[in-house]
C-alpha cells in the first residue's frame, strides 16, 4: 500500500501522543481516534537569507502543503532564489515586503497569508536553516490533536542548537529566554 505524506504525518502526531502531559479529559483528539485532515502551511520570514533559503525550502517535508516565504526586504538575492525554487515546487510562495517590518512584520504577514487562504494550521520556521524540519510533526502534534490552538518551540533547548547557531546569537538569545 502506498502512504501518502499525510498518512506519514498522521502517524507521528500519533506516535507523539507520549510528548503530551494534558490532563485527563482535557479536550482533544482520544489516543487511536482518527487525526482530522488538515492543510499546513509553514511560514519562513526571511532577510539576507540568499545562502541558506534553498536549504529550508528543499528540507521541507512532503506533508505541508504551503511554504510561505516572506522576504522582508532583503538587499541580497533571497526572492530571487526563492522564486527560483518555486518553480519546481509549486508549494512555495513568495511574499515580498517593500519596506522592512523586522521578524515579526514578516511572521504576521505569512499568518495573514495563510488566514486569507483558509489554511488550518501555520507555523513558523525561521530562514536560517538553524531549525530542523524533523521537528515540525511535534510542534503539530497538540495543534491537530485539539489539545492545543498554539504550539511554540525553542530551539536553544536542542543539544544540536549550541553546534549549529552563531556563538554570539546563541548566548544573546540565551539571555534573553531566561529574562522572558
Amino acid at each position: 500500500a502506498i502512504v501518502t505524506p499525510k498518512e506519514q504525518l498522521k502517524a507521528l502526531v500519533a506516535a507523539e501522543q507520549r510528548f503530551v502531559n494534558a490532563p485527563p479529559g482535557a479536550p482533544g483528539v482520544p489516543v487511536g481516534a482518527e487525526l482530522p485532515d488538515c492543510t499546513i502551511a509553514v511560514v519562513v520570514p526571511a532577510y539576507k537569507e540568499e545562502t541558506q533559503i534553498e536549504k529550508v525550502l528543499s528540507t521541507m517535508p512532503a506533508y505541508i502543503d504551503w511554504i510561505i516565504v516572506v522576504n522582508d526586504a532583503s538587499p541580497d538575492r533571497t526572492a530571487e532564489v526563492t522564486q527560483e525554487f518555486a518553480r519546481k515546487d509549486k508549494r512555495v510562495v513568495l511574499v515580498n515586503h517593500t519596506v522592512n517590518q523586522g521578524v515579526g512584520g514578516a511572521i504576521a504577514s505569512g499568518y495573514k497569508w495563510a488566514r486569507d487562504h483558509d489554511v488550518d494550521i501555520a507555523v513558523v520556521m525561521a530562514g536560517d536553516a538553524q531549525m530542523d524540519p524533523k521537528d515540525l510533526s511535534r510542534i503539530l502534534a497538540p495543534v491537530m490533536r485539539g489539545e492545543v490552538d498554539y504550539s511554540k518551540a525553542n530551539r536553544l533547548v536542542s543539544g544540536r542548537a549550541f553546534q549549529m547557531i552563531p556563538k554570539v546569537r546563541y548566548f544573546g538569545n540565551s539571555a534573553l529566554s531566561l529574562l522572558t
